[in-house]
């Protein structure tokens, strides 16, 4: 089997190399800059990417080192993720750079090979694989594969030479990050400050570092990438009115509000996730958590694929399914962008918009869509069913082998039946036993007596009796031909 190959060592790539080798696959990934960087753009994992991190066993390093906070936020208005469904009701503190660190040591442990200093510069495809020439150490090899994944960014080489476009819409609104190792700063300013000026953000990183973001609506003057502690200091007092120490910068970048969708998510056995298939404004970590849940959704597809048992279009509902999550999460950003700035003008509508958060429904509508809990994927039945297409809320399981939890089960990356109809069910899934796992618990509160058939991404695509007719017609759906068919 040739390696499925992914260009871009950030959380997009390296979450697909894990999901990729917990499935068996060869995975090779390739990065162009030969060593991290160690900058954090994001900073925060939310409660759908835990879950995704959970259901592969990958979740407590993160939590080791993480600061677990019970909240969130829209446009800049505090949410309590405390009222969401499942396990993981929370946003996790988690700076890119340890997410990468993170993933990347769990990708090296489950087998995969990774490249650093190496550079796709061209790209060609057949019918039974993909091949792209690397350049590395100022030469050039070919590599072939499977499949190809650009992981690689805003810039993405992949998809520019896949041919696919990139449309949207240019920068409006600029802003500056800036990491210092100190900030001397009275209390009145270490909440965000939204004025006439612009935003201004003081967010504490560690013991260590403090985090410096100011956003304005029109581009950064000089030297972004080596401001000093000076500049810093200026560029506080024009924006707050005081002057405060501001200690040495470990790293400063500019940023913008570009928001750009790429046209399609496959071309061919090239397929873009993360940041090469979308971005926007960087709020509240959306762009990584999506991509994370990106690979979440096409890295068991492909295993099906190359394994011999996907059905037929398995592959094509990777665009079907996240490309409308790429446009909402575009369209949400772009959205709190407009409640934020012109500040003035738009302080009527954050005033109406904090009122309606006191309402329940309003509440849990944006926590759910910002800690991506709430999406939910077409599948075969009643499209008013409210769990059917969605994630199963994860919950603590009583088995015959002891205790365990719904994303335990899915930590193979294979499908599960989950049934909890008091094991009254039969072995549904024999002729799908090498793909899908039969896991009997008590009831749990919150979900019918009944079972449950979930993909290795943890999204239903069934449920009823173990019995029932709709089951077999879901596996074939979702898990191919039975084995005994096979020929």
């Amino acid at each position: 089997m040739s390696p499925v190959v992914i260009v871009g060592a950030g959380p997009t790539g390296l979450m697909l190399a894990c999901e990729l080798r917990v499935a068996g696959v060869a995975t090779v990934l390739l990065e162009r800059l030969p060593e991290p960087t160690g900058q954090s753009r994001a900073l925060a994992l939310h409660a759908r990417s835990a879950e995704v991190l959970d259901q592969r066993g990958l979740l407590d390093p993160f939590l080791a080192e993480g600061v677990v906070w019970p909240h969130g936020h829209y446009a800049g208005l505090r949410l309590d993720m405390a009222r969401l469904d499942g396990r993981h009701r929370y946003t996790l503190h988690a700076p890119q750079s340890r997410v990468e660190a993170l993933l990347e040591k769990a990708a090296v442990g489950l087998g995969a090979e990774i490249r650093r200093g190496h550079e796709v510069v061209g790209l060609s495809q057949h019918d039974d694989g993909v091949e792209v020439t690397v350049r590395a150490n100022g030469d050039e090899y070919r590599l072939s594969g499977s499949y190809l994944v650009g992981c690689d960014g805003g810039h993405s080489a992949v998809r520019k030479l896949a041919g696919i476009g990139f449309p949207g819409t240019p920068s409006s609104l600029w802003g500056v990050l800036a990491d210092v190792d100190a900030f001397d700063a009275p209390v009145a300013i270490r909440e965000a400050i939204i004025s006439e000026r612009g935003w201004f953000s003081v967010i504490p990183l560690d013991e260590k570092l403090t985090r410096l973001m100011f956003i304005q609506d029109e581009p950064p003057r000089g030297d972004v990438e080596n401001l000093t502690a000076e500049d810093l200091r200026a560029m506080v007092r024009e924006m707050t009115g005081m002057d405060v120490a501001v200690g040495r910068p470990q790293w400063s970048s500019r940023f913008g509000d570009a928001t750009r969708l790429a046209e399609r998510y496959r071309q061919g056995r090239v397929f873009l996730a993360g940041d090469a298939a979308h971005i926007h404004f960087p709020l509240a970590a959306q762009g990584m958590n999506t991509g994370i849940q990106d690979a979440a959704n096409l890295g068991w597809k492909l295993a099906a694929t190359l394994h011999g048992w996907a059905p037929p279009g398995l592959l094509d509902t990777y665009h079907s399914e996240r490309h409308p999550v790429g446009e909402f999460v575009c369209t949400n950003v772009r959205a709190q962008i407009v409640l934020t700035f012109p500040s003035d003008r738009m302080a009527p509508a954050r005033d109406l918009l904090s009122r309606l958060l006191e309402f329940d429904d309003v509440h849990d509508y944006l926590s759910r869509r910002m800690s991506g809990t709430d999406v939910r994927y077409r599948v075969d039945g009643p499209q008013d069913d409210p769990l059917l297409g969605r994630r199963l809320p994860d919950a603590v399981l009583a088995t015959a082998d002891g205790e365990t939890t719904v994303l335990a089960t899915l930590r193979g990356g294979r499908g599960v039946l989950l049934d909890l109809s008091a094991g009254g069910g039969t072995d549904a899934v024999h002729g799908w036993s090498d793909r899908v796992d039969l896991v009997r618990a008590d009831a749990v509160p919150d979900l019918p007596p009944e079972a449950f058939l979930l993909r290795p991404d943890g999204h239903l695509v069934w449920h009823g009796r173990a019995g029932d007719d709709g089951l077999a017609e879901a596996l074939r759906n979702w898990f191919g031909v039975p084995a005994a068919a096979n020929p």
